[in-house]
């Protein structure tokens, strides 16, 4: 039996929950990051204070977006056969292989970064105006990135 056969045969059942998990969380970093930007923007015009709610929003946003981090890094470098391959044999001319091997992953972690950075920024800055702007500008930016890494070519919801 082939080596990638066999890898996806032992381990298909626990690549398809996680995989479930990865697409599950796509929508809950979507939800607390579009969440967290509009109360930021809404803070920013009616320039109020920034409370407690909205710093349980930005926090939120972060603690999803990490979790789904660990869930796409278990997929990518235990589970998954397609970045297994990848890491084995390269892309080819194959462009999902070569989407998940290395784009997927790089705008991801790119923009867990970038909101890492811009979280921790709002909530060290100084006054309630640079906290709503700061995470409106982060959070963003990883927005943005996010969506251009997301693999829009597959289910929106995968099954279980």
């Amino acid at each position: 039996m082939h080596a990638l056969a066999y890898f996806c045969a032992k381990n298909s059942f626990m690549y398809e929950v996680f995989v479930f998990l990865h697409s599950i969380f796509r929508w809950l970093v979507l939800i607390s990051l579009l969440y967290a930007i509009g109360r930021s923007i809404e803070g920013l015009v009616s320039k109020r204070a920034y409370t407690k709610a909205d710093n349980l929003a930005r926090a939120m946003a972060s603690t999803i977006s990490h979790t789904q981090l660990l869930i796409g890094f278990t997929v990518y470098f235990v589970l998954s056969p397609i970045t297994q391959f990848f890491m084995k044999s390269g892309s080819g001319d194959n462009h999902e292989i070569w989407f998940f091997g290395i784009y997927h992953i790089a705008m991801m972690l790119l923009a867990i970064v970038v909101m890492t950075i811009g979280g921790s920024m709002a909530k060290r800055a100084a006054g309630d105006t640079a906290k709503f702007k700061t995470t409106v500008i982060y959070f963003s930016i990883a927005l943005v990135l996010i969506l251009l890494a997301i693999p829009w070519f597959r289910p929106f919801f995968r099954n279980f």
